[in-house]
């Protein structure tokens, strides 16, 4: 576009040259050279570009003169092709803008005006990468020549201390790289890469073969189970476990000893693995809660009658988990169920309100209550209960004691001293299946105080589990398994409401299933 506007302007001059030798107006050259001002692209030009036009117009047009029309034509034909090829600028723009005050003809070039060299291009090679070659691409410290012109080039190596991060003695071949090679291993990964390179190839192989082998085998079954696979599941149970308020030691422990059985061993045809360690899992969590010895508390009752023998059960536990409510289910569940003649001893004499609400459940079940006050020994009174029932005909004794927490040290000797004196058939523990961690405490220093503090040469420990407000905590049932584990025995009640009917005995299935269903 910029050519054919030139070409146009150039003709328009020419034409108006050759008016100007026939008419001899020179009028008309001045009016020429305004017309050309204002075609001139917008371009308006200062002071000096305007005097360095003119003069090259008068220069022109003295010199043309005495010039034939062919003569003038051809030369500033001449001209014009010059210009076009050059740019297509005007000789009077390119006079009047030569750089540093350098006054140019009108066959200057418009690149002679121009300053600086030509950025020479970048070569990029298949070369090697050695220290060299890093040096001269080496583009982010720029250096100058003698004269202060930047010369594109690093800075010399003197100039800034390298040593501390490059080592520009050493090489770092790189021939057939590709994009898996790491340049900063060392020569000997390089040679066991390249001597493991089979190798690689062909476990990659065997590591896909192996996954499909495994996955098959996981549906069809007759994979041999590896400590991996075992682990993978186990933590979700053993998560699951620990969320349904199983301790989290018990939770451990149960996991450890299912893997261990495992290991090593060949699961059934078309059974996955998840499959097999929730069926061994199931099976240890259903041996834990299954009873060793049958803990039957009405046939024991009865056998003890037949034998003329009073039979007395201790119901001891922490605070507020419900042992005089639940010591009244039983008193019913004996009563009605065996007929028995029940007596209920009040040897809580700690806290306020504990004898007046057994005197109440005793009223309501129609039973004797054996009481003597508060701040009295509580081994002396169960003593004398049982002397009592004994010469009365009562069948069974039930002893209340008062809740304590398991490291008060008073009231756990008071508690040991109990046991001790009277050594009563059934010592029952009154937990709640609320707790989780918490019942490994306190079953474990329940324990202990009874061994610890016992002054007789026969040591009695918890012989079963009450385990209260088992109605509340929905598939969270892990205190029943917590329980079994530390202790070994088995939970015997448990209790379902607030009623002297809602008395349960465990059902394990449903404990399982709770667990891990």
């Amino acid at each position: 576009a910029a050519s054919q506007q030139a070409a146009a302007k150039w003709r328009r001059h020419v034409i108006n040259q050759q008016q100007r030798q026939e008419d001899g107006n020179d009028s008309g050259s001045e009016e020429e050279e305004e017309e050309e001002g204002d075609d001139d692209d917008g371009t308006t030009h200062n002071g000096n570009g305007g005097k360095g036009d003119d003069h090259g117009d008068d220069k022109q047009q003295q010199g043309t003169d005495g010039m034939s029309k062919e003569a003038i034509m051809a030369e500033n034909r001449k001209k014009m092709m010059a210009r076009i090829k050059g740019g297509g600028k005007k000789g009077s723009a390119d006079t009047g803008k030569q750089d540093k005050g350098q006054e140019g003809g009108e066959g200057d070039s418009p690149q002679e005006g121009k300053k600086g060299k030509k950025k020479a291009p970048r070569f990029w090679s298949e070369q090697k990468v050695t220290s060299q070659n890093m040096r001269a691409l080496d583009y982010s410290l720029k250096g100058k020549d003698e004269e202060g012109v930047d010369t594109g080039k690093p800075v010399a190596v003197g100039a800034v201390d390298r040593s501390a991060y490059i080592d520009d003695d050493a090489e770092m071949e790189m021939d057939e790289a590709d994009d898996n090679d790491d340049p900063l291993a060392s020569d000997e990964e390089e040679e066991e890469e390249g001597d493991s390179g089979t190798k690689a190839a062909s476990g990659a192989i065997g590591g896909l073969f192996k996954r499909l082998t495994d996955s098959v085998q996981n549906i069809t079954g007759n994979k041999v189970l590896t400590d991996e696979d075992i682990n993978t599941v186990l933590v979700d149970f053993k998560t699951n476990l620990m969320a349904k308020n199983v301790a989290t030691d018990i939770a451990e422990k149960l996991a450890q000893s299912v893997k261990t059985s495992l290991i090593g061993q060949r699961t059934e045809r078309f059974t996955t693995v998840r499959a097999t360690v929730k069926k061994a899992l199931t099976e240890a969590v259903q041996r834990i809660l299954t009873p060793k010895k049958s803990v039957d508390v009405l046939r024991a009752a009865l056998e003890a009658k037949a034998q003329g023998r009073v039979y007395s059960i201790v119901f001891l536990g922490v605070n507020g988990v419900g042992k005089s409510t639940n010591l009244a289910k039983v008193c019913y569940y004996l009563k009605h169920k065996g007929g028995l003649k029940v007596m209920i001893a009040a040897c809580d004499t700690f806290r306020a309100g504990a004898v007046e609400q057994l005197r109440t459940h005793a009223r309501c079940l129609e039973v004797d209550l054996f009481e003597r006050g508060y701040g009295k020994d509580a081994a002396f009174i169960a003593k004398e209960a049982i002397q009592t029932a004994g010469n009365e005909g009562y069948d069974v004794v039930l002893i209340d004691t008062a809740g304590r927490m398991q490291d008060n040290e008073p009231l756990m000797r008071a508690l040991a001293k109990l046991v001790a004196v009277n050594n009563p058939n059934l010592i029952l523990f009154v937990g709640e299946a609320l707790v989780g961690n918490d019942a490994v405490d306190q079953l474990q220093k329940f324990n202990q105080c009874l061994v610890d503090m016992s002054h007789t040469s026969k040591v009695r420990t918890i012989d079963g589990i009450l385990l209260t407000k088992f109605d509340t905590v929905d598939d969270k049932v892990g205190a029943a398994l917590s329980m079994v584990y530390i202790t070994g025995q088995p939970v015997i009640f448990v209790g379902t409401g607030q009623k002297y009917t809602h008395l349960r005995k465990l059902n394990v299935n449903t404990v399982v299933k709770a667990l891990l269903g």
